[in-house]
C-alpha cells in the first residue's frame, strides 16, 4: 500500500485522537504541530513534528510553524503533473494528502466580557491555519481538507470504503469539503474584519459590510409558494432568533421568521426600566403590531393586547416578555395563532399551548432589553445600513405646545406609545390608553400613504375606546385635518414630532378642541 500523509493541527481537539488513530490503522503517516502533536503522542500515536518536516524550528512563540515551502509544496503540488512532482522530488519535499485544521477562537475571544485588550485579541488571529486550509482546498482534486470535527465521521467512512486510498475518495465529497473550507476561512476573515473595524475605527457604522452565517436551513417556500426561501442563522447573541428553541409545532416558515422578528424587537423594546416589573404582550400580523399591552398581570396584558384588534389577531404571532404561565395559556385557549415566543414556559403552559399541534412554540432564554444595533438591508446593487433600536426621546426637552399640558402620568403613557409606534410601518397612527394596572393600544393605523387615513383606520379599530385616548403619530401632521379627525373620535392628547410648516395650524386646532399636544422633535418612520 502506498504511504499517505496527513497533517493535523487543531485548536478544538474533541475527537481528534480517534480521527488520527483511525487514519493510522488505514496506513497513514501523521504530521502535527504544538499541542496537537503532544496530545497525539500522549495517546501512543507515532507523529512527526512539522519542524522535522520543514527542517526549521517553530519560532516567535509558535507564530511561525507551517508557513514553509515544505508544507505548502506538499499541499499544492498537482499529482498528475509531471513537472510538479519532479520539482517536489528535487526539493526533497513530500506530498501531503489530507489536512485537518480548525482555527483559533477569535470570535469567542472577542465576545468575552469584559473585553480582552487588543494585543491579546490579535494573538487569536490565525495565520498558518487559514493558509493551509486554502492551499488544501484549492488543490482539492488531490488533497482532502477537513475543517471541523463534525466532518470526521464522513471522511473516515469514505476513506474506509476506499481502503485508505485518498485518490478513491469521490470528487463530490472533495468539492463539498473544499467549499466548506473556503466558507470557514471566509467567515473567519469576516469576523476579524468586523471586530477590528469596531475596535480600530470605532465609527457608528462599519466601513465595509461583511456578513457571515451558518449553513442555510431550507424553508417550504418564501412569502408566496412560488418563491424559494431559506433561513441563514447568524450570531446567537441576546434576542437572536438563531438562538430560539422550538418546543413544538410545525417548522417555521419565511413569514413566521419575519413576524417573529417584528414581535421580538417590540417586546424587548418594552423591557425598559420604567416597565421592568410589568408583563408585556405583543401581537403581530404581517410584521405590524395589531395589539400591544403592558400590565401588572400577564393575563391582563394578553387580554388588553387582543382587544386592540381581535379581528386582525387571527393567525397572529405573539411575544411575551416573561415566562408564560398556566393561567395565560388557559386565557389564550383556542385562539388561532401561528407562533408564540417567550423567555420560557411553565410546564402546564406548554401542555395547554401545544394541544394545537400546528402552533409553533419557541423559547428564547437570552431575551433581554433591546439595545441599539446596526441593521443592514439589501437593495439592488448594494446594502443600506442604519442604527436601530428603541426610540431615544429626551422627554425633558419635549415641548408642550398647547394651553392644556400633559401630566406626568401622560408622559409615561407617551413613553409606552412611542416605543410601540417605532415598530409600526409608516405612515402610522396609534391610539393608546391607560388603566389602573397598565397601558395598552386601543387602535392602530399602520402603513398608510395618507396620515389622516391612518387616523381614520386607528379610530375605526378603537371604536368607543378612542374616547379619552392619546394619539401618537410617527411623523408630523402636514395639515390640521388629522387633529380635527382625532377630536371627532374623542382623543384627549396628542404626541407627535412636530416640524411641519403648518405646525401652527395643528396647535391652533388642538387648542380649539381643548386637547393637549406635545412635540417630541423625534421622527419615528419605519419603511
Amino acid at each position: 500500500m502506498k504511504s499517505r500523509t496527513a497533517l493535523i493541527s487543531v485548536y478544538r481537539k474533541e475527537g481528534v485522537v480517534e480521527f488520527a488513530r483511525t487514519l493510522t490503522t488505514l496506513g497513514w503517516n501523521l504530521i502535527s504541530t504544538g499541542g496537537t502533536s503532544r496530545q497525539l503522542k500522549g495517546a501512543g500515536l507515532e507523529v512527526r513534528d512539522v519542524s522535522e518536516v520543514t527542517g526549521h524550528p517553530e519560532c516567535f512563540d509558535g507564530r511561525v510553524k507551517t508557513l514553509h515551502p515544505a508544507i505548502h509544496s506538499g499541499l499544492l503540488s498537482r499529482r498528475g503533473n509531471e513537472n510538479d512532482q519532479q520539482t517536489l522530488d528535487t526539493l526533497g519535499y513530500q506530498n501531503i494528502d489530507l489536512v485537518c485544521v480548525n482555527l483559533y477562537p477569535f470570535q469567542e475571544t472577542a465576545a468575552v466580557e469584559p473585553p480582552v485588550d487588543d494585543a491579546d485579541l490579535i494573538e487569536m488571529i490565525d495565520i498558518g491555519g487559514p493558509t493551509m486550509i486554502r492551499s488544501a482546498a484549492k488543490n482539492h482534486r488531490d488533497v482532502v481538507v477537513v475543517t471541523s470535527p463534525s466532518q470526521y465521521d464522513e471522511v473516515l467512512i469514505a476513506l474506509k470504503q476506499a481502503e485508505g486510498d485518498p485518490t478513491r475518495v469521490s470528487q463530490g465529497l472533495r468539492k463539498k469539503l473544499a467549499l466548506q473550507a473556503f466558507q470557514a476561512t471566509s467567515t473567519y476573515d469576516s469576523e476579524v474584519a468586523n471586530e477590528l473595524d469596531s475596535r480600530f475605527i470605532g465609527e457608528t457604522l462599519p466601513i465595509q459590510n461583511h456578513v457571515s452565517t451558518e449553513n442555510g436551513v431550507a424553508l417550504r417556500y418564501g412569502e408566496n409558494p412560488h418563491q424559494v426561501a431559506a433561513f441563514y442563522p447568524g450570531s446567537k447573541t441576546p434576542n437572536s432568533l438563531a438562538a430560539a428553541v422550538k418546543i413544538s409545532g410545525k417548522p417555521l416558515s419565511y413569514n413566521n421568521y419575519l413576524d417573529l422578528d417584528a414581535a421580538l424587537k417590540l417586546v424587548t423594546s418594552l423591557m425598559m426600566p420604567e416597565f421592568q416589573e410589568m408583563e408585556a404582550c405583543v401581537i403581530v400580523k404581517h410584521t405590524n403590531p395589531c395589539g400591544v399591552a403592558i400590565d401588572e398581570s400577564q393575563e391582563g396584558a394578553w387580554a388588553n393586547a387582543l382587544s386592540s384588534d381581535p379581528e386582525s389577531a387571527f393567525g397572529c404571532v405573539i411575544a411575551f416578555s416573561k415566562v408564560v404561565t398556566k393561567s395565560t395559556a388557559e386565557a389564550i385557549g383556542d385562539h388561532f395563532l401561528e407562533c408564540i415566543i417567550a423567555p420560557d414556559y411553565d410546564e402546564e403552559a406548554i401542555e395547554i399551548l401545544s394541544s394545537k399541534k400546528n402552533r409553533r412554540i419557541l423559547s428564547l432564554s437570552t431575551m433581554a432589553p433591546r439595545r441599539p444595533s446596526t441593521v443592514m438591508k439589501q437593495i439592488q446593487g448594494g446594502w443600506l445600513a442604519q442604527t436601530q433600536g428603541p426610540p431615544e426621546i429626551d422627554w425633558n426637552s419635549a415641548e408642550n405646545v398647547t394651553k392644556k399640558q400633559l401630566t406626568d402620568s401622560d408622559i409615561l403613557l407617551a413613553k409606552f406609545g412611542t416605543s410601540v409606534i417605532s415598530d409600526v410601518k409608516s405612515n402610522a397612527i396609534l391610539l393608546v390608553s391607560s388603566s389602573q394596572t397598565g397601558f395598552a393600544t386601543v387602535g392602530i393605523g399602520p402603513g398608510q400613504t395618507s396620515r389622516v387615513e391612518a387616523v381614520r383606520i386607528a379610530a375605526r379599530r378603537a371604536g368607543n375606546r378612542a374616547k379619552g385616548s392619546m394619539m401618537i403619530s410617527d411623523a408630523f401632521f402636514p395639515f390640521r385635518d388629522g387633529i380635527d379627525t382625532a377630536n371627532e373620535i374623542g382623543v384627549a392628547a396628542i404626541v407627535q414630532p412636530g416640524g411641519s410648516i403648518r405646525d401652527s395650524e395643528s396647535i391652533l386646532a388642538a387648542d380649539e378642541h381643548g386637547m393637549s399636544m406635545v412635540f417630541t422633535n423625534t421622527r419615528l418612520f419605519l419603511h
